[in-house]
């Protein structure tokens, strides 16, 4: 069975404001930035509002994100976590199915 490379994936999407502030909400929770904080081994966390599409792997993107925020990945200053199903539930946010937010580490 061979792996498919997708050369050319779009990964951008929309929020609709009152989804947005639903699910800004959600990850700003003082129990959820304790929780991922605890977890990331450092004091808290700043949500960066920065919202991103996990996309297929291509030559483009060998990381599986957009190259626009593969930055936020190799730094050790940030944290890059995959949205909780029940938050995008919650938000009533089904396409796109997945999606990941980049905090800021506070130490």
């Amino acid at each position: 069975m061979k792996i498919k490379v997708i050369e050319n994936f779009d990964g951008s999407f929309t929020l609709d404001s009152q989804v947005q502030a639903i699910l800004f909400g959600l990850l700003t929770s003082e129990k959820f930035l304790q929780q991922v904080a605890e977890q990331a081994g450092c004091q808290s966390l700043i949500f960066t509002e920065i919202l991103f599409q996990p996309v297929p792997y291509s030559p483009g993107t060998p990381k599986g994100m957009p190259a626009e925020v593969e930055k936020y990945h190799q730094s050790p200053d940030h944290l890059i976590i995959n949205v909780p199903p029940n938050f995008m539930f919650a938000a009533k946010i089904f396409q796109p199915s997945r999606l990941c937010a980049i905090y800021q580490k506070i130490n």
